[in-house]
């Protein structure tokens, strides 16, 4: 039984989540082989070579994949998938951009965002927000994944003296008419990204208004973290959409997670619950997020913070 990982990479870099999708695919068995696509990958692929674990990896270099797109993507994946029994990818706006496409090319069912694997045809994934387990069991030919980071801890590198895994060239070109890349906007950010960040300190509608969150920056520039919102703080306009933590935003889990004047609501605990440790500060102490925090202070937060801040 071979696996299939489609590498998760941006800027010229391998995305930490990869490494957790190599964790599931060992726990899976057999050979694992990683698909990078893109264009000028060759340092993709060396990093993704010296994962543990990984057996080949298949390089796709050229234009046509350079932006990733899903139509050149799924059509390649799905060529290469009659050699493999599974084909997983990470959970994020890759994975879930190009799978579904590879599902339906495949004519399978996609089984998204496991966070544990039973055996090779049998998975755990969450519903109802995060409230309940689905245990599910496939009998397709090809299973194909897609692997929430956050439920997996990343496979270690072979380091130095590990040596690295076979990498060797794919020579598929797929033509692809259907899509054109037009641009893309990135936002700029010192800080770590949310998604992979070891501490995550997040606002919500208690913060009042955007302006306020720069109360948030002195504490997250002293922790390394990255800063997150509630789906209440993003819909009010407070921070951009891509700063939003909870079920229809980002999936975090880091070691330390600080919610500042967040509720607690089902949507965003979905997205932070698996946190390591959770610290909460609402001037409400009735607010659900208590129920959750390991540590809470319900104090008002602009007193607290810049003591926080100040302590620190």
């Amino acid at each position: 039984m071979s696996i299939l990982i489609l590498a998760d990479h941006h800027d010229g870099q391998l995305a930490g989540a990869t490494a957790h999708v190599v964790a599931a695919a060992r726990q899976i068995g057999g050979e694992i082989d990683i698909l990078v696509a893109g264009e000028n990958v060759g340092a993709v692929a060396e990093a993704a070579a010296k994962l543990d674990g990984v057996t080949r990896v298949r390089v796709a270099d050229h234009a046509a994949y350079a932006h990733q797109l899903a139509e050149p993507m799924g059509a390649l994946i799905a060529e290469l998938a009659g050699d493999y029994g599974h084909v997983l990818a990470a959970a994020s706006t890759t994975g879930k951009n190009i799978l579904p496409r590879v599902a339906a090319l495949k004519d399978v069912s996609q089984i998204s965002e496991i966070v544990a694997v039973i055996d090779a045809d049998t998975f755990k994934r969450p519903i109802y927000a995060g409230n309940a387990i689905a245990t599910v069991k496939s009998a397709d030919t090809l299973k194909v994944i897609t692997v929430r980071s956050t439920g997996f801890d990343a496979c270690p590198d072979r380091g130095s003296e590990g040596g690295s895994a076979a990498i060797e060239s794919v020579d598929t070109v797929v033509d692809n008419g259907q899509s054109t890349f037009i641009k893309q906007e990135l936002a700029a950010s010192d800080r770590p990204e949310l998604g992979g960040a070891r501490v995550v300190i997040s606002g919500g509608r208690g913060m009042g208004n955007g302006d306020n969150f720069k109360l948030l920056d002195g504490i997250a520039d002293k922790l390394g973290a990255a800063i997150g919102a509630s789906r209440a703080a993003v819909d009010a306009g407070f921070v951009p959409n891509d700063m939003q933590v909870g079920q229809t935003g980002k999936i975090v889990a880091p070691e330390l997670y600080i919610a500042v004047g967040i509720s607690g609501a089902i949507q965003h605990l979905a997205g932070m619950k698996d946190s390591k440790v959770i610290v909460a500060i609402n001037k409400d102490e009735e607010a659900p997020i208590f129920q959750v925090a390991d540590y809470g202070l319900a104090a008002d937060l602009f007193e607290a913070l810049p003591e926080f801040e100040q302590k620190l």
